[in-house]
């Protein structure tokens, strides 16, 4: 394993970008290899077994690319396949996933007394967020939301307009949500209505940059495991996905601008 490989990560779809552009931002001189399983887009109505299988496919497809570590940018994939891929790859390759950095983030702050997450309904019936944020802070109360609607929603392009705002509010309205000090964005692609989220509950709780968590924890790991690019040189990343999609195409030239050549790639057959 060396400095100059590159980063791997995958999602479900486009939500997965947002951890990519994070990393890219406090790890300027890697190179990251992009899966986005946009065939099987969403994640969060699948089977566990299907979410492992995918995890598994696309673990081995990054292996193959080369890639020194692998970050699971997708909270459903991070829930229920995280432990399998880990397993399969053994010692040959680090595994992240979005969940851990966010649950210390959470449980360290002593000012939270009530926090909610939303999520896919896999995520969230996995209950992962809960569990893990008790076992460190058995006092600090979680409340839990499943909002199905909005992965497909942002997959579509359907943000900052007035059906997401229409439909953002309908979930936050929940009772579930009521007097929570801060909000776990807990699906990659949430921090595309950050701002939405923010202007419902009036900027009086904290809405968690999750992205920004996970993309600090990749950088503390490997420099742990010092894998740390320090060469300035150009590298040109690789985006991949298993169906191409208009939205998904917008959304990397949001975060990675016109240099982005998507691929499409079939790896489920040989």
């Amino acid at each position: 394993m060396t400095a100059e490989q590159p980063i791997g990560i995958f999602d479900s779809g486009i939500g997965g970008l947002t951890v990519a552009n994070a990393i890219r931002k406090v790890l300027p001189n890697e190179k990251i290899i992009y899966f986005g399983d946009t065939g099987h887009m969403p994640y969060g109505d699948k089977s566990p077994d299907a979410i492992r299988y995918y995890s598994l496919k696309i673990g081995k497809f990054l292996e193959e690319k080369g890639c020194k570590v692998i970050v699971i940018a997708c909270n459903t994939a991070s829930s229920l396949g995280y432990e399998d891929l880990v397993q399969f790859m053994g010692d040959r390759i680090p595994i992240f996933n979005v969940i851990d950095p966010v649950v210390k983030h959470v449980a360290n702050k002593e000012h939270y007394q009530r926090v909610g997450v939303i999520g896919t309904k896999a995520t969230i019936s996995s209950d992962v967020y809960a569990r893990k944020i008790n076992e460190l802070n058995p006092q600090l109360k979680v409340k839990s939301l499943a909002t199905p609607l909005l992965a497909p929603m942002i997959e579509e392009g359907f943000y900052e307009n007035n059906i997401s705002h229409t439909v953002i509010e309908s979930y936050l309205s929940s009772p579930k949500l009521k007097n929570i000090d801060a909000l776990i964005l807990a699906c990659t692609h949430y921090p595309l209505i950050k701002r939405e989220i923010e202007s419902f509950f009036d900027n009086q709780v904290d809405i968690l940059n999750t992205a920004s968590i996970v993309a600090d924890d990749v950088k503390f790991q490997l420099e742990k495991l010092q894998l740390i690019n320090n060469q300035e040189v150009e590298y040109k990343d690789e985006f991949y996905v298993s169906f191409k999609t208009p939205s998904f195409e917008c959304s990397t030239k949001i975060f990675f601008g016109d240099q982005i050549e998507l691929i499409q790639k079939n790896i489920w057959v040989k």
